[in-house]
This record gives structure tokens, C-alpha cells and sequence, in this order.
């Protein structure tokens, strides 16, 4: 049997959507630890027990590998800064982060949706982590929706369910398809253009996207939202979608423009130009962005690529 590529493996399992979650607990000198996870699930009402995976990687490793309580806060959306310092922050990530201690001294996330206090009810060596299942002492739940991830990359179902207007005359998709060097782009009379294409009513704008790059010959990985906007003089709304390419037709009409060009060149609208210069900047320190408004204005929100 041939071995499996570790690296396609974990981009395999990442295809699977998740929540995002904090496990935190306290060291034999009663220090709080903490690590951000995925690998997270109930597994029984009665009694009450869920499960996180804690890897053998973790610095803190063997102390959820022999811990008597933990605690796991599920994350909000608009939490990814947390989700990130708790994965790769050297430093007292808890100085960082607001927390409330619970009754058993573990520290809790503030303003997560969920949050579940734990006493360990067992743990199983699993490769090369281990399965650590606890049972639910006590919980608390919030309003709002919470922190996905899928494919390394976080994202909202709030601020995504916002890339579609109903009302709108036209829904328009398009994508910001990052090469080795650049990003795909289209010289066109009026200027340079990104792929897009008219999302019919009751159709997945992502899969809209995704046939109408398949069709141009571009093989691309989509990623998280990064710009949604109305043009209310055109009552259109447009929303395009950060992609990585895995594959391009050398005839598709596209050529990859390296980032440090993007500034000098003529686009085909001034939202295109200014959503491409911002895009030109955040690429840098992979710090992305969600603009919503309208062709002038809008706000911006966090949505932090993971690495």
C-alpha cells in the first residue's frame, strides 16, 4: 500500500467544515494553558460528554493528556484574533484574550457562544494525538452565530449570508484568484477585470463561481468572502471571494499579475481598483478583510487567513 502524503491528507480532512474552539486548563502549578481546536464534538447527552483532540505538537500536551478539568469556549464570530493567539502566540496568550475564571479556576473565553466546563472522563492515545473526552459539569450558551473553518481559512455564516441580496436586480460573483506570484487578471478595452459571473436566483454563488472558472479553465481552491458591496444605481450587488488557483488554462484569458504591479494598472471600475489595492496591502502579512457597503463606503471586518 502506498503511503498517504501527510500534507494532502490534512488539506483532505480540511475540506470538512468546523466550528472554531479554545481548550483551556491549568498545569500542576495551576498556570491556565490553552490551544485552539477544531477537532471538537459532543458525543453523548446522557451522560453528558464531548470530545477534543489535543496533539502530541502542543506545547502544552501533556498537561491536557493528564488533566482532571478543562473547559472549551466555542467561538464567535468576529473571534478569529482570539482563535490566533490561542494556535501560535508565544507569549501569555491569556493577557491577551478576555477570559472569566469558572469555579474550578479554568479560564473561560469572554463572548463565546458556548462554553463547557469539563471534568475528564477519559483519554485515548489516538496516532498522534490524543482523544480526550470530558464530561459537561456545567455550560452556558449566547445569541449569535459561530467562528467556521474550512481549508485553513476562517469564515462567517453571519457576514457570508450577507454576499447575496435577494432584492437585488443582479447578484454579480467574483473572484481574486491568487497565483505563485500574483493574482489572475484580464486586460479588457475599459481595463483590467478579475473573473465574475452572474449568480442566477436560488444559486449558490460559490458554486456559480466555481463553474464559471472551471469553464474559463481556471482550477481554483475558493476561500472566504473579502468583498461584498451594492451599486445601487446599477441595483446590483456584487460580491467576490478570495481563491487560491490549482491549475490554469494557458488560453483562459488570464495572466498572473504580480502583487507589486497591481497599483500602476487601469481597472475596469474604481471599486475594482480600490478592493485591488487593499487586497495589494493585507496580502503582505496575510491579514485579510471583509469590506461591506456600497461602492463608496463601507466597514471592514477581520477575517484572518490561518497558515
Amino acid at each position: 500500500m502506498n503511503a498517504l502524503d501527510p500534507r494532502e491528507l490534512r488539506d483532505a480532512f480540511g475540506r470538512f467544515m468546523t466550528g472554531v474552539t479554545v481548550v483551556t486548563s491549568l498545569d500542576r502549578e495551576g498556570r491556565p494553558v490553552g490551544f485552539t481546536a477544531n477537532s471538537f464534538s459532543s458525543v453523548s447527552l446522557n451522560p453528558p460528554i464531548l470530545l477534543v483532540c489535543p496533539g502530541k505538537f502542543l506545547s502544552s500536551f501533556q498537561v491536557f493528556s493528564c488533566c482532571e478539568r478543562f473547559a472549551v469556549s466555542v467561538l464567535s464570530e468576529g473571534q478569529e484574533e482570539v482563535a490566533n493567539i490561542f494556535a501560535g502566540y508565544k507569549g501569555d496568550r491569556f493577557a491577551r484574550v478576555a477570559h472569566t475564571i469558572n469555579k474550578h479556576g479554568v479560564p473561560v473565553v469572554d463572548g463565546a457562544i458556548a462554553a463547557f466546563s469539563c471534568k475528564t472522563h477519559q483519554v485515548v492515545p489516538a496516532g498522534d494525538h490524543v482523544v480526550l473526552m470530558g464530561e459537561v459539569t456545567e455550560f452556558s450558551q449566547g445569541e449569535g452565530r459561530g467562528l467556521g473553518n474550512a481549508g485553513g481559512q476562517f469564515f462567517s455564516l453571519g457576514l457570508e449570508h450577507q454576499a447575496r441580496d435577494p432584492s437585488a436586480r443582479k447578484n454579480i460573483c467574483g473572484a481574486i484568484v491568487e497565483t505563485e506570484d500574483g493574482i489572475l487578471l484580464k486586460a479588457t478595452p475599459e481595463g483590467y477585470r478579475l473573473p465574475e459571473c452572474v449568480a442566477p436566483d436560488r444559486t449558490s454563488l460559490r458554486e456559480c463561481l466555481r463553474q464559471e472558472l472551471l469553464g474559463l479553465g481556471i482550477g481554483a481552491e475558493l476561500g472566504p468572502v473579502f468583498s461584498v458591496f451594492d451599486h445601487q444605481a446599477q441595483e446590483t450587488h456584487f460580491a467576490y471571494l478570495l481563491a487560491k488557483a490549482e491549475s490554469v488554462d494557458a488560453a483562459c484569458g488570464f495572466e498572473s499579475i504580480a502583487f507589486s504591479e497591481i497599483a500602476g494598472l487601469t481597472f475596469s471600475s474604481a471599486t475594482t481598483a480600490r478592493m485591488l489595492e487593499r487586497f495589494a496591502e493585507e496580502v503582505r502579512t496575510r491579514n485579510f478583510s471583509l469590506y461591506l457597503g456600497d461602492a463608496v463606503s463601507g466597514e471592514t471586518h477581520q477575517i484572518q487567513e490561518r497558515a
